[in-house]
């Protein structure tokens, strides 16, 4: 199965995974002419949420970031999405924490952001075609997120995007 918003598979399972879809309208706060400009613009709310409401002493809020610039590339990104690194989205230490993707018209953007409270590369490389999946040593690291804090970040989020 192919995902219509690019990028390579994403590891949905229950209990690990949070996902939230947030469709922006053209010409709202947020909207812009270029591709990555909702990117990054939801991608600094998300930051700004889990720095100054939620992760107080859980994370040091210092080493949160906003990947700001092209896509990062990598060997297995194409068929791996967190293995790559796209505009917007936030990472602590360099690693993905809240990975984000977007579906677009000319009407409206529909931006999708996941995070994950639990992760095994292993889980989705097992998934994946035998002949053509990457050992876990080639995977860059993903970070997650105490269950607590990313059940907690929708609603924060929320109240973030109504203000």
């Amino acid at each position: 199965m192919r995902r219509r918003s690019g990028g390579g598979a994403v590891l949905l399972v229950p209990g690990q995974v949070t996902w939230v879809d947030i469709v922006l309208p053209a010409g709202a706060p947020g909207w812009a002419a270029d591709v990555h400009g909702p990117m990054v613009w939801l991608g600094r709310i998300l930051r700004d949420v889990l720095k100054d409401q939620l992760l107080n002493d859980h994370l040091p809020a210092q080493h949160l970031s906003v990947h700001e610039g092209k896509m990062i590339v990598t060997p297995w990104s194409s068929l791996v999405c967190f293995d790559g690194i796209g505009a917007g989205e936030v990472l602590i230490d360099g690693e993905k924490l809240i990975g984000l993707s977007q579906r677009r018209t000319r009407s409206a953007a529909r931006l999708q952001c996941c995070w994950y409270s639990s992760y095994d590369p292993g889980e989705l490389a097992s998934l994946l075609d035998p002949q053509a999946r990457p050992s876990l040593a080639e995977l860059r690291p993903v970070a997650t997120i105490a269950r607590s804090v990313a059940d907690a970040i929708p609603e924060v989020l929320l109240d973030r995007l109504n203000a």
